[in-house]
């Protein structure tokens, strides 16, 4: 682990966190752990980290609380390791280096709410397909707490959309020129009109933001919606599917992109890009009816 060197380390914040997490598998482990992978064969087997060196990090990251050990296994014992609220609390940092990395590593330094279809945060969003969503909450835009993924019914439609609001002033500033951030309204007044033929097709809609529940509810009410928004100002859905974003307003914002999640949390479909949002609407049904038929 890093060794702090100065004098003055000791009052600042950045360094002693640094002396927690500033190693380079240590933030891979919370990630993973991020994403529902919790025992030591599966961590080893994404990071491809040696036993000796994954077996000291998981202790380091045991005795700073970021992870707690938990039993699932007595004879023999065997352990998992879960995040513990202060590992949560480290979520938006790891949100917060993606999107450095997409905007400014292997993009072109803009700030925008999509990305091109040839990208390598296109191809990250896209390797989702096949993989689960790990089990987790988020809040409802009534507040209450609910699973993203609907457990009686065979599929679930997750649509991620930076913000949509009650009042036109309240969008951050300069919204309208941020590529891709406009349309959040359209895409979800589009699921409410076509909201029987998804139901019809054996499918939940939910969509998600990083939005206050407050802001979602206004929003929902507003509008007429008859189907959830999840707030997923934790940015915990967000941290699990590594999906992208951008910042506005000091906050980071989904960018735009689709989901279909069958039963057992497996996805299904992937649309993203998304640049034309009625299109995209009617591209998730296409996915869910070709589903189901697939099925029967």
């Amino acid at each position: 682990m890093p060794q702090r060197t100065r004098l003055d380390d000791d009052h600042c914040a950045i360094a002693q966190a640094l002396d927690v997490v500033g190693d380079w598998w240590t933030l891979l482990i919370v990630r993973d752990a991020a994403r529902g992978v919790h025992r030591f064969d599966g961590l080893q087997r994404e990071l491809g980290v040696s036993r000796k060196v994954l077996a000291e990090r998981l202790r380091l990251l045991v005795d700073a609380d970021v992870l707690a050990r938990v039993p699932y296994q007595d004879r023999p014992p065997r352990h998992e390791y879960r995040l513990t609220p202060r590992g949560r609390a480290l979520l938006p940092v790891l949100v917060a280096l993606q999107d450095w990395g997409d905007t400014w590593v292997t993009g072109e330094g803009e700030t925008m709410a999509t990305t091109t279809q040839a990208s390598l945060e296109a191809r990250r969003v896209h390797e989702l397909l096949g993989t689960r969503v790990p089990a987790l909450e988020l809040l409802g835009h009534d507040g209450e707490p609910r699973d993203p993924v609907a457990a009686d019914t065979p599929y679930t439609v997750l649509y991620c959309f930076p913000g949509a609001y009650a009042r036109k002033d309240a969008y951050p500033p300069g919204w309208s020129g941020i590529p891709g951030a406009r349309g959040c309204t359209l895409e979800s007044c589009t699921y409410r009109d076509q909201l029987a033929e998804f139901t019809a097709a054996g499918a939940r809609v939910h969509g998600v933001s990083s939005q206050r529940p407050d802001e979602q509810r206004a929003f929902a009410d507003k509008e007429g919606l008859r189907f959830p928004l999840l707030s997923d100002a934790d940015l915990a859905l967000t941290a699990a599917l590594r999906l992208p974003t951008f910042r506005a307003a000091g906050v980071s914002r989904l960018k735009r992109l689709t989901l279909v999640v069958d039963r057992d949390r497996v996805v299904r479909d992937v649309q993203y890009p998304i640049t034309d949002v009625t299109a995209s609407v009617d591209a998730a049904l296409t996915a869910v009816n070709r589903l189901t038929a697939g099925s029967g």
